[in-house]
């Protein structure tokens, strides 16, 4: 099994990259969120070279590399894909909702509609990724309130940005502050992305 590339990226797309390493190009799926920060890595000119954790993923007649920038992503993606219905497909797409501090608080907490309304996830599907995943996360006492992050995507909503674009933007922002806060920086963020077009 492949556990680690390391190459130099010659081909990206919005949902997997091609790494070459060795003389081999090997196709690495990744999410959405890994992507743009690649982008600002290669943009900025720092990464030549990138460095993946890998999940291979062999079914009957296909084996699918999984990539991601740290361990604790690969991590948590594991234990997504053991919960009976979470293919890789759909684990990736929920690691790319939020982070992954988020998502823990939402499953320890049981936090169902939190799972439900911002990754598009089913109800059923959500509920066993709590009971599945609660006991193996354990109690998450410190961090941000799923509410006010709801509350947050939803203000920004308010304001005419779509859903992906409101996420994107609070995973860049601090999870320290408050609501109000926290719309504040997501606001500068998205307005820099309006300037950017």
């Amino acid at each position: 099994m492949i556990g680690s590339l390391k190459g130099k990226i010659i081909l990206k797309t919005d949902k997997f990259l091609i790494l070459e390493t060795g003389g081999v190009g090997y196709k690495v799926s990744i999410s959405p969120d890994t992507l743009s920060r690649i982008s600002l890595g290669l943009a900025s000119g720092k990464n030549k070279e990138a460095f993946f954790y890998i999940h291979t993923h062999v079914r009957e007649d296909v084996l699918d590399l999984y990539g991601f920038l740290e361990r604790k992503e690969l991590e948590f993606f594991e234990m997504l894909i053991n919960v009976s219905g979470i293919g890789p497909k759909s684990a990736l797409a929920i690691l790319g909702i939020t982070s992954i501090e988020t998502l823990k608080k939402a499953i320890s907490t049981g936090d169902t509609s939190y799972l439900t309304k911002v990754s598009g996830i089913g109800r059923k599907t959500a509920e066993k990724i709590v009971i599945e995943l609660r006991d193996k996360i354990g109690e998450e006492k410190e961090g941000h309130s799923l509410q006010g992050e709801m509350d947050a995507l939803e203000a920004l909503k308010s304001l005419g940005y779509s859903q992906n674009e409101a996420r994107e933007a609070l995973k860049k922002v601090s999870l320290n502050g408050n609501t109000n806060t926290r719309i504040k920086e997501a606001l500068k963020i998205l307005g820099g992305h309006a300037k950017g077009r």
